[in-house]
């Protein structure tokens, strides 16, 4: 597989394809694990908005959701093993993909909670939007390159609606220019799970002009496997360059990130970081050896 500018292998390819089978296949044999070590940080994130301004069904967008991973994970009773077993198992790559969306919109009516959140997702995957959209994980999409574009006047109607803004492993590919973007309309709460060989610091500041305040969470969070030994030794050698330590973490085989809070109140983030830094020991699921 080709590197990207950032020295990890280019994942870019499963990101194009009419349904998500290539995406899970790929991401299952690196052990992709994010998404359902953050599920239960966003899950305390939407209680405690709903609880703080009295809203019952809040809207989240997920940035860089690709085929709306998160979302189905936040919208419906389900596991990341579960999903990966649903586009993997034996058989599935024989049907169509109407029968796999049939399939999947079934999941939904099934298993989705009646009193959850309502779920936006921005990607400029637009074959991975489709498919999302159409099972029900998302209820609406922003095709959209914000890195290079302002929101135009359809996506910035969407963006007004948002309430909090969540993320597993973009940033740094998306920078601070798409998040302020999205932060300049309704200013909402923003979770990032961001890998280590980036730093949310330009993020952090651009949404400080925009009066917010960030807030790390304690520990540490596995993504990934290296998908090879030249991926591992690019991304140490990034690390090093970045002036961090990747001793007992990266350098044991694994990609890591760390999350942040962000919140356009004084002194509020602090407080939601540490709502959050108890999600682990509250959340049977979120054991500290997988937080690393």
């Amino acid at each position: 597989m080709p590197f990207d500018s950032t020295g990890k292998i280019s994942f870019d390819h499963i990101y194009t394809a009419p349904d998500p089978r290539p995406f899970f296949g790929t991401l299952q044999r690196v052990d992709y694990q994010i998404p359902q070590l953050a599920k239960p940080y966003f899950t305390k994130l939407i209680e405690e908005y709903q609880a703080e301004r009295g809203i019952a069904r809040p809207t989240v967008l997920d940035v860089g959701c690709s085929y709306g991973v998160n979302s189905a994970l936040l919208r419906c009773e389900t596991t990341l093993d579960d999903l990966y077993e649903q586009y993997t198992a034996p058989g599935v790559e024989s049907l169509g993909r109407t029968a796999l969306l049939e399939r999947d919109q079934r999941l939904v009516r099934s298993r989705a909670t009646s009193d959850g959140a309502r779920f936006f997702g921005l990607d400029a995957a637009g074959a991975a939007l489709d498919y999302a959209r159409e099972a029900g994980f998302l209820d609406e999409t922003i095709y959209a390159d914000f890195e290079r574009y302002d929101p135009d006047e359809k996506q910035q109607a969407l963006l007004d609606q948002v309430d909090l803004v969540v993320s597993t492993g973009c940033v740094g590919y998306v920078t601070e220019k798409s998040i302020a973007r999205i932060a300049r309309g309704s200013r909402p709460w923003m979770a990032h799970f961001v890998l280590r060989m980036f730093s949310y610091d330009p993020v952090a500041e651009s949404l400080a002009e925009l009066g917010y305040e960030t807030a790390a969470i304690d520990g540490v969070y596995r993504q990934r496997r290296f998908a090879s030994t030249e991926e591992q030794e690019h991304i140490l050698d990034a690390l090093g360059t970045a002036g961090v330590d990747p001793e007992g973490l990266e350098a044991e085989g694994w990609l890591y990130a760390q999350l942040y809070v962000s919140r356009p109140k004084k002194g509020a983030a602090a407080g939601l970081a540490s709502t959050l830094n108890a999600v682990a020991t509250e959340d049977e699921d979120t054991a500290p050896d997988e937080r690393g």
